[in-house]
């Protein structure tokens, strides 16, 4: 459950997402975690920044000469000795099957401990993760879909968010113009996302940030915040939105609006009704 999520386990679902190594389950947890908690939105930004600036500097190497005959080892089992040519082995083979086999009593089964439970799922998917890094490597030192799996690496989570809102069956937009460019908000309610895309937004100060609104009624929900590079910018939007809710952008302090309240009048307002 999201309200019972721990920080420290987001961010191993964050790594885990960053790395599309997520079961769907996991995957489902870390979604409704992120709406839920829109302050730990740092930390799934720095992992897929981390993410992205691993695929860049990995360079295709030719793969070695003999890597096949080595996979081959590898998978192959070595086969198992035979006794007749080591008369000495068979003997001790022979005396060990003479001695009595004592069989210890059997012992009730016991129920492992939650924490055991814990300790051995949080393995396994630390397993899965290492795999998954270690095809990697593999894939890239063989010199085989390297541009592929950078590109699905450096595209933005918002971006890939877009793609997915566009291709549901019930995505849809709302357009409208402000001063000196255009906003379109796009949303799928059975995805539960929303994304704006903005161009033409104004320049500000390094120290200032843009930051995302559901204006609902008389009250405004803090949606994330998110920079433009030359104006523009596609953005996700944390959190719920409700039918009717106007998104709106505003530019508060680095890191966002202290209070949770808007603190500037909003550069640009989209009705979603």
């Amino acid at each position: 459950m999201s309200d019972e999520m721990t920080v420290g386990e987001f961010a191993e679902l964050s790594a885990g997402h960053a790395l599309s190594a997520l079961s769907a389950e996991d995957a489902e947890r870390f979604r409704a975690a992120r709406i839920a908690h829109p302050e730990w939105e740092e930390i799934a930004a720095q992992d897929e920044l981390t993410a992205s600036t691993l695929a860049e500097g990995a360079a295709p190497v030719a793969p070695p000469l003999d890597v096949r005959s080595r996979l081959l080892a590898a998978i192959v089992p070595p086969l198992a000795a035979d006794p007749a040519a080591d008369p000495q082995a068979a003997d001790e083979g022979q005396a060990a099957d003479d001695i009595p086999e004592t069989v210890p009593p059997a012992s009730p089964p016991t129920a492992p401990s939650t924490e055991i439970v814990q300790t051995v799922q949080r393995r396994n998917w630390t397993r899965g993760l290492f795999a998954l890094v270690a095809s990697f490597v593999l894939l890239v030192g063989i010199g085989w879909g390297v541009g592929a799996v950078s590109q699905v690496w450096q595209t933005p989570a918002s971006v890939t968010a877009l793609h997915e809102i566009q291709d549901a069956p019930d995505a849809a937009s709302a357009q409208a113009e402000f001063d000196g460019g255009t906003a379109t908000a796009h949303w799928s309610v059975s995805l539960g996302k929303v994304v704006l895309v903005a161009d033409g937004l104004p320049e500000i100060p390094s120290d200032r940030t843009f930051e995302l609104w559901y204006v609902r009624g008389d009250a405004a929900i803090a949606a994330g915040t998110f920079s433009a590079d030359g104006g523009t910018s596609t953005a996700q939007l944390s959190g719920q939105m409700q039918p009717g809710d106007v998104i709106a952008v505003t530019v508060e302090q680095a890191g966002g609006s202290p209070d949770g309240t808007p603190t500037t009048t909003p550069v640009l307002t989209v009705p979603t009704a």
